[in-house]
C-alpha cells in the first residue's frame, strides 16, 4: 500500500482551516492541523499539534520536531488575523503582529517544510491570501499582509520550480465562517449590500476554499505554479 502524503495546515481548529483538514482526510492525504486550540471533535485520524502561532519559541520548536518527521508533500499557509480601522486608526502593534501571523509564520513553516519537499523531489505549497489584496475600505493592514503573501507566492514559485515544488495562493472572497458570522451582523445594511453585490447570489463556504485546496495540492497539478485563484462568487471581476 502507498504510504499517505503528509499535509500540514496552519490555523486548522476553525473555518476555512478546518474546512481544508477535512476535504484533505476526505481525499486520502496524512493531515496534520496546527494550531492554538484543539477542537473537542477533531477528527481521530488527523494530527493535531497544539501552538500558540505567534509565539516564535513554541513554533519554532515545534516546526523543528515535524522537520524530523517522515517529510511533507504538502504545505496550506492559512492561519491569519484581520484587524479592521481606518489608514487613520492604524497603530503599529496590530500591524506586527498581522505580519508576524499572516506571514512570518507562513515563511517559517515552509522553510522548514523545503528540505523534506526537496529530498521527495515534489511539493505542494497554497498560501491562503484574501480578495482583501485588491483594496478593500478599513483593511490597511490585512490587505498589505495579504498581498504580500501574493508577492511571496510568485516568488517562491520561481524559485522551486526546478525541485517539482508548486506554490500557489488562493484569495478568497465573503465566506461564511464563524469570523464572518461574528463581524458582518445579518441585519445590518452594510451586510446586506455586501451579500446583494455577489454575481453568483449567495455567500461561499469554507468548503469552497477546501475545494480550491485540494486542486492545488493534487499531484497531477503540476503545470500551474505562482498563481492567485480567487474563491469570491464573482466579487473580483473588474477589480484592479
Amino acid at each position: 500500500m502507498t504510504e499517505q502524503r503528509k499535509v500540514l495546515v496552519t490555523g486548522a481548529s476553525k473555518g476555512i482551516g478546518r474546512a481544508i483538514c477535512h476535504r484533505l482526510l476526505d481525499d486520502g492525504y496524512a493531515v496534520t492541523g496546527i494550531a492554538r486550540t484543539k477542537p473537542s471533535d477533531w477528527p481521530q485520524e488527523a494530527a493535531f499539534e497544539q501552538v500558540d502561532l505567534s509565539d516564535r519559541a513554541q513554533l519554532s520548536d515545534l516546526l523543528e520536531k515535524l522537520a524530523q518527521e517522515r517529510a511533507y508533500y504538502g504545505l496550506v499557509n492559512n492561519v491569519g488575523i484581520v484587524p479592521a480601522g481606518d489608514i487613520e486608526s492604524v497603530n503599529f502593534t496590530d500591524l506586527q503582529m498581522a505580519v508576524q501571523l499572516n506571514i512570518e509564520v507562513a515563511i517559517a513553516c515552509t522553510q522548514a517544510l523545503l528540505p523534506g519537499m526537496r529530498d521527495l523531489g515534489a511539493g505542494r505549497i497554497v498560501n491562503i491570501s484574501s480578495r482583501a489584496a485588491l483594496g478593500k475600505t478599513n483593511r490597511t493592514i490585512y490587505s498589505l499582509t495579504k498581498a504580500g503573501l501574493i508577492g511571496a507566492t510568485r516568488t517562491w514559485a520561481l524559485e522551486l520550480a526546478n525541485a517539482g515544488i508548486t506554490v500557489n495562493a488562493i484569495a478568497p472572497g465573503p465566506i461564511a465562517t464563524e469570523f464572518f458570522n461574528s463581524v458582518n451582523n445579518a441585519d445590518d445594511a452594510a451586510t446586506r449590500k455586501l451579500l446583494a453585490g455577489i454575481p453568483v447570489g449567495h455567500i461561499g463556504k469554507p468548503e469552497d476554499v477546501a475545494h480550491a485546496v485540494a486542486y492545488f495540492i493534487d499531484e497531477r497539478c503540476s503545470f500551474v505554479t505562482g498563481q492567485t485563484h480567487y474563491v469570491c462568487g464573482g466579487v473580483t471581476i473588474g477589480a484592479a
